[in-house]
């Protein structure tokens, strides 16, 4: 008998508990999800907003961002998942290192 799981292209539901993105700055975190979706709000060129799931100290936790650097990061290395990171802010803007 097939799963559900097996056939779905519904995309995965990012879970954990929310945080800001600059609580977790130079931090080691464990990317294991992610959605690009178009914004209601827009504050960005493209109109996207990135949802990105990360453990770190063995809690699921999630963040929200409009940042264009890490947006096209996880269009680019998105499919490396799951792996370590940190984000780092340089000037006024966010990038993996």
């Amino acid at each position: 008998m097939k799963r559900f799981t097996d056939f779905s292209k519904e995309q995965k539901v990012l879970d954990g508990d929310k945080v800001k993105l600059d609580l977790i700055l130079n931090q080691e975190i464990k990317i294991t999800g992610y959605s690009i979706k178009k914004s209601k709000y827009s504050k960005n060129e493209s109109g996207d907003y990135l949802t990105v799931q990360f453990e770190m100290n063995d809690n699921k936790q999630i963040f929200f961002t409009g940042s264009e650097i890490l947006i096209e990061q996880f269009n680019k290395y998105g499919d490396e998942i799951p792996f370590i990171a940190i984000v780092k802010k340089i000037n006024r803007y966010y990038t993996l290192t």
